[in-house]
């Protein structure tokens, strides 16, 4: 008896001294090859797309935006436990959700770029990994623009993609 109440008084501390939840190390270590593997530091690390990655700000939201016309220019979010700026209010079962479902927890859609429908295919084992590497990485104070609306003034860097089957040359210059 008195083991387990001090075993859950330490436990208790833990988690409280902590913003990341207490973690299976085997699950960490899961999620983090699965985000490895699927390219998340690609779309949500500052420098990647320039050839430089400021892993400093691993997952931290990119400096680099995308246009879809007719939608508009989507920047890769922070993705870190960062409360102000990342994702540190959601919840695991948020995170699962938006990654499989394409739904913020605020109901808004992530934008078409992001590829939650290839993660929908993710076991629940797996997403949950995910979920939980995400919420134990280092968070980052990012704030990420955007996303912006067609017509709008765009503060980032952008990459534009093309309907299929138009030109490039009907690129704005």
């Amino acid at each position: 008896m008195f083991r387990t109440s001090v075993g859950l008084a330490f436990l208790a501390l833990a988690t409280s001294a902590s913003s990341a939840p207490i973690a299976d190390s085997a699950q960490v270590a899961r999620g983090e090859y699965l985000v490895t593997i699927s390219g998340c530091n690609d779309c949500h690390t500052p420098g990647y797309f320039f050839g430089r990655p400021d892993e400093k700000k691993f997952l931290g939201g990119s400096d680099v935006g995308f246009e879809i016309p007719g939608l508009g220019v989507f920047v890769g979010r922070n993705i870190t436990p960062d409360k102000e700026t990342g994702i540190g209010s959601w919840t695991a079962k948020q995170i699962v959700a938006a990654i499989q479902t394409g739904q913020r927890p605020d109901g808004r859609e992530l934008a078409p770029i992001m590829p939650w429908h290839a993660f929908a295919q993710l076991t629940p084992e797996d997403a949950e990994a995910i979920a939980v590497f995400l919420q134990n990485v280092k968070p980052v104070s990012n704030a990420v623009p955007g996303p912006f609306k067609p017509g709008e003034k765009v503060t980032t860097f952008m990459f534009r993609i093309l309907p299929p089957g138009e030109p490039a040359a009907a690129a704005p210059k």
